[in-house]
């Protein structure tokens, strides 16, 4: 099925075997990559479901569900402190290539950033464009942009029935602390149960003030390394996804 196009629905535009198409999707498919009627191609629910449809009009007739498995063993949740400029973009692209589940952008005591509503929209459609790219089997959900402080509440809140404790992490810089790849490989080593999750901060220009590393400490967030030198707050997220990936998944 490699050599099928793949299209990004929502699950509310299946009804039976039908899929409803929205006037840009039905573009794309049919101006855009050439489709013909009866042409097949592969519907992402963005729930895990791969779905071989073909073209049928303005809608899409569901032929059969796939069986397939790209996502990593472990559901990563990534908090971004927001860099300056449109570095969020390469952020969300490559992070969704590499198999985050969440992407959580939050405001640091240095973030400069104050995204408007049409950039997390922007932020969505990368997602979007980037999971049909690389085969992913959901989209990432990107959250509303929220203070650092309200994200290690909504951790300790929201998904403190999936997390244990150090499963939660936070790079920092110029600290004596442990690798992150080393604490992920000690756990894989000792067969720690990984299909929890995973949450993962970075900072952004400047990194993290004392104060907020302090905070997410007594959120149960394990400082960690990302190595000898200091990587650019675009880099940063996308080196920790890696790291993840290489540690967690089977090849």
């Amino acid at each position: 099925m490699a050599q099928l196009q793949r299209l990004a629905i929502a699950p509310t535009q299946i009804h039976q075997q039908q899929i409803t198409l929205t006037p840009q999707q039905h573009h794309y498919l049919s101006r855009v990559l050439r489709l013909r009627q009866g042409d097949r191609f592969i519907a992402i629910d963005g729930k895990g479901n791969w779905l071989l449809a073909n073209l049928a009009g303005t809608s899409a007739e569901i032929l059969e569900q796939l069986s397939i498995e790209t996502e990593l063993p472990v559901t990563v949740t990534l908090m971004v402190a927001l860099p300056k400029g449109n570095g969020f973009d390469e952020i969300v692209r490559c992070c969704t290539e590499l198999g985050v589940a969440v992407i959580m952008p939050v405001m640091s005591d240095r973030t400069l950033l104050n995204p408007s509503p049409q950039k997390l929209e922007r932020w969505r459609r990368i997602a979007t464009e980037a999971a049909e790219q690389s085969e992913r089997q959901i989209v990432p959900t990107i959250l509303d942009p929220l203070a650092f402080s309200a994200g290690l509440s909504f951790c300790q809140e929201q998904l403190h029935e999936e997390l244990v404790k150090n499963h939660q992490y936070i790079c920092v810089t110029r600290r004596d602390c442990v690798n992150l790849l080393e604490c992920l490989q000690l756990k894989v080593d000792g067969n720690s149960d990984y299909s929890q999750s995973i949450v993962i901060a970075t900072g952004c220009e400047g990194g993290w003030t004392d104060a907020e590393v302090e905070s997410a400490i007594a959120h149960n967030f394990q400082p960690v390394s990302l190595g000898h030198r200091i990587l650019r707050a675009v880099t940063a997220p996308i080196v920790a996804m890696s790291l993840i990936a290489a540690a967690t998944e089977k090849i």
